[in-house]
């Protein structure tokens, strides 16, 4: 069983990564934004995988929190954004 926990942590690093390189190359905020917003669902995917395998369950009050904080922010920035040919 820690092979599995072993290639889910190796997967979710190597999606974070990738999503991390999109964040820093995106041509647009909007692409940004997603990238950031993928990296923290990534994070929040990875504290699950954390949970499961130690079966400590004081983590996942901070899952939720870091949700929380992701979507609220997510909407802050998509509300308030300006348009990239208007700089």
């Amino acid at each position: 069983m820690t092979i599995v926990w072993a290639i889910s942590a190796c997967m979710i690093l190597t999606a974070v990564l990738l999503t991390g390189y999109r964040t820093l190359r995106g041509p647009s905020t909007l692409d940004r934004l997603v990238g950031v917003d993928a990296i923290i669902a990534l994070a929040t995917c990875g504290l699950a995988v954390w949970v499961a395998y130690t079966l400590d369950t004081t983590v996942v009050p901070a899952i939720v929190a870091l949700s929380l904080v992701g979507f609220l922010g997510s909407i802050a920035v998509a509300r308030f954004r300006v348009r990239d040919d208007q700089q």
